[in-house]
């Protein structure tokens, strides 16, 4: 079992930016590709970006690109989210999620493959 733990998510104006942080604990963390999705109210979750174990591989939702840099230290169990040029369509609940991969360099953009959750942490971006 992993926990993950998300920090960092806030009120910002639009163009401002943040950097948003899963803690994990429990299972060997370099086991796991990482990701971040979010959920809008009354939207479903979607995929933000990933990272696959050996922080050779990444992906990006195309909404995000040039705009969001994922990132992760595997000494100190924490996966980032850099986020900059802010709009308000971003305003949702950031979720981590830890995907359990034999492979090192692969990630996946589906919410069904990942095994374990954070419990979110709220983004607000204002016009």
């Amino acid at each position: 079992q992993v926990q993950l733990v998300e920090s960092g998510g806030g009120l910002v104006q639009a163009g401002d930016s943040l950097r948003l942080s899963c803690a994990a604990s429990g299972r060997p963390f370099s086991n796991y590709a990482m990701g971040w999705f979010r959920q809008a109210p009354g939207k479903e979750r979607e995929f933000v970006a990933a990272i696959s174990r050996s922080l050779g591989s990444t992906r990006y939702a195309d909404f995000v690109k040039g705009r969001v840099t994922i990132s992760r230290d595997n000494a100190k169990n924490m996966v980032y989210l850099q986020m900059n040029s802010l709009k308000p369509e971003d305003t949702a609940v950031y979720y981590c999620a830890a995907d359990w991969r034999t492979s090192l360099y692969t990630t996946s953009a589906s919410a069904a493959e990942y095994d374990h959750w954070g419990q979110g942490t709220q983004v607000t971006v204002s016009s």
